[in-house]
């Protein structure tokens, strides 16, 4: 624990794991992300529509589990029933579930 002013923070440390996901049904080949607890940083997309891609990245980076699926979760690319943005809320959650 340390004090700076009047917050107080306690340094929690975690493990951060590494994930590669191998999507279905999209263009993107492989996502990799790290996961602290249920917080996603460090994504990376390989294939797919690299513009969109980097946004998703960097747009998504730092946030929960929870949020990206709620954001996410759904979203179709022309008809396939899933996206690389879908896929990537499955890889999250799929994560989270296997570090508990």
């Amino acid at each position: 624990m340390r004090m700076a002013g009047n917050a107080i923070f306690i340094v929690i440390r975690r493990k951060i794991m590494h994930y590669t996901y191998q999507p279905n049904g999209v263009c993107s080949k492989q996502i990799d992300f790290d996961i602290i607890g249920d917080i996603i940083t460090n994504i990376s997309f390989s294939g797919g529509c690299n513009g969109n891609l980097k946004a998703i990245s960097k747009l998504c980076n730092g946030m929960s589990v929870s949020e990206i699926e709620s954001k996410l979760l759904g979203n179709d690319c022309n008809g396939r029933g899933t996206s690389c943005a879908d896929q990537f809320a499955k890889a999250v959650r799929e994560a989270y579930a296997a570090s508990r």
